[in-house]
């Protein structure tokens, strides 16, 4: 029989799924700070460089599972995909390798500032119709460090590159989110293997947290399409500030 906290995994996996397709966060930003506050009420302890080790399978699953998704329904920009991919994916190498040595409360005050920081940046562009416009030239350092991010944090990426996608390289956010999906795919690869070679991936976590995110993910895709886009904004928005404020409250609160 499976246990009550792989229950509890595959559901933190079900539901980082669901919200990882909708949003094109890779799940990671669910996966991370679920695992750290749920783990322990089962008497499993874990760091956050494990959660981010686990989160990296996690982020792969939403990749393949969604970005199949949202290729069927024409919303992936392919092109841009493989051109920005590599930026990501070297990216994502260097932040895997800061998540092994850096201190676990440096890495989630660095998770919790960048996700204010990409809701301001979504909230601030809510009411703004989206037109195609020219892509910046900051998009490929952007990109870069969006999987520095993902590398470090385990979070796919998606908190930087859906606003990068989205108001620097000029995507519609559906697009934005479908394109950020099918590229963090292709960084969650590497870092997962740089995390293995560390000996912090715990694969029975990484196997539940990855089958929940498959079923998830691929509702998630379906149910996307049906959600304005100035709400997908909004909730987006939303759920990144509640988290970075439950991550600084876990590691700064009884400081």
């Amino acid at each position: 029989m499976i246990s009550a906290m792989m229950l509890a995994v595959i559901g933190v996996g079900l539901l980082a799924g669901v919200l990882g397709a909708i949003l094109g966060l890779g799940g990671g930003v669910v996966v991370v700070p679920a695992l750290e506050f749920v783990l322990p009420r089962f008497g499993h302890d874990i760091t956050i460089s494990q959660a981010v080790a686990v989160s990296q399978i996690g982020v792969l699953a939403v990749g393949l599972s969604g970005a199949a998704a949202y290729l069927q329904q024409g919303l992936v920009r392919a092109r841009t995909g493989y051109l920005l991919s590599p930026y990501t994916i070297i990216g994502g190498a260097v932040g895997s390798f800061l998540g092994l040595v850096l201190p676990a409360r440096a890495v989630a005050t660095v998770f919790a500032l960048l996700l204010f920081y990409s809701a301001y940046n979504l909230l601030r562009g809510l009411k703004r119709v989206e037109v195609e416009r020219e892509p910046s030239k900051l998009v490929p350092p952007a990109m870069t460090f969006a999987g520095v991010m993902s590398g470090l944090l385990g979070i796919g990426g998606g908190t930087v590159q859906v606003p990068v996608l989205n108001l620097m390289q000029g995507m519609p956010i559906r697009q934005a989110i479908a394109t950020s999906t099918f590229i963090m795919g292709l960084t969650a690869v590497g870092n997962a293997l740089v995390y293995q070679a560390g000996g912090l991936l715990d694969v029975k976590l990484a196997a539940g947290v990855a089958l929940g995110v498959l079923i998830g993910a691929k509702a998630g895709a379906s149910l996307q399409s049906r959600i304005p886009a100035a709400q997908l904004k909004l909730f987006f928005s939303l759920l990144l500030i509640f988290t970075a404020g439950q991550l600084l409250w876990k590691y700064w609160g009884h400081a």
